[in-house]
């Protein structure tokens, strides 16, 4: 395989490393920056103007994004550290979408990155969406309750079959994909995408429905608060999967690179 460009001093990340909405380890330097896509990514410390490039010619880019896909940019775009931030610019043809679904264009001055967990889309071939996370350690005072010495205490993340899992991604995709006001798809909707993605398979909205319903009594019964009409009322609208959709996403049940079995 090609190798993507190396950075002096920086660390190399496998093809499916953990999502970095999971986290990064907690003695790192401040300011040090992770990115990933599905084909791996690099680690790199905060040293003043570094530059990490990403895009889709891989012997040229340090992180490749969307290889076999055309519209996406051979520079798409790049992550440049400048005083104690790090800096996003686009350098490709394509919109960046931030989450709350902010467009950064290639004309748009350059903005900086928060401490933390960025989700990074690219919109490609086919409505296909090209995934880059970043993760950016946060400076000291950042953290509201610093605890150097402490273990870390991981999110307690639910227990799902497979075909729970596909069912959950294809009805909150657009939570995944971070759009600024989200909604559950309908059961027909998901019916159809995934009778789209999964033609072998014996996909209907009553079994949508039904693998959903399982999941939501699974939680509910564990403590989770705003999965049952009685606790909520009516009228019920999206409100049940709604809640449900969030509690899987902040426990880090679901994540963005989740999206990639839509593609499978």
């Amino acid at each position: 395989m090609i190798e993507q460009l190396a950075v002096p001093g920086g660390q190399a990340l496998p093809a499916g490393h953990h999502s970095l909405a999971w986290g990064v380890r907690a003695n790192e330097v401040p300011g040090t920056l992770h990115v990933l896509s599905v084909t791996g990514g690099i680690t790199v410390g905060p040293r003043e103007g570094r530059q990490i490039v990403f895009g889709r010619n891989r012997p040229d880019v340090h992180v490749c994004v969307g290889e076999h896909d055309r519209r996406i940019s051979r520079h798409q775009g790049a992550l440049t550290r400048r005083g104690e931030r790090w800096w996003i610019s686009n350098l490709g043809r394509l919109p960046l979408r931030l989450p709350g679904a902010r467009l950064l264009c290639n004309q748009d001055e350059p903005i900086p990155l928060a401490a933390g967990y960025t989700p990074l889309f690219v919109r490609g071939t086919s409505g296909r969406e090209h995934l880059l996370e970043v993760h950016v350690r946060a400076q000291d005072g950042e953290d509201p309750d610093i605890q150097h010495g402490a273990s870390t205490s991981p999110p307690h993340t639910w227990a799902l079959t497979p075909a729970e899992k596909l069912a959950l991604v294809v009805l909150g995709q657009r939570y995944l994909l971070h759009e600024l006001y989200p909604n559950p798809l309908s059961w027909r909707q998901a019916a159809e995408h995934l009778k789209e993605i999964r033609p072998e398979e014996d996909w209907t909205q009553k079994k949508v429905e039904h693998l959903v319903l399982n999941v939501r009594n699974r939680l509910s019964r564990g403590g989770v608060p705003g999965l049952t009409r009685e606790e909520v009322g009516e009228p019920i609208g999206n409100t049940l999967n709604h809640n449900l959709i969030r509690e899987l996403m902040e426990n880090t049940t679901l994540v963005p690179p989740d999206l990639g079995l839509l593609h499978d």
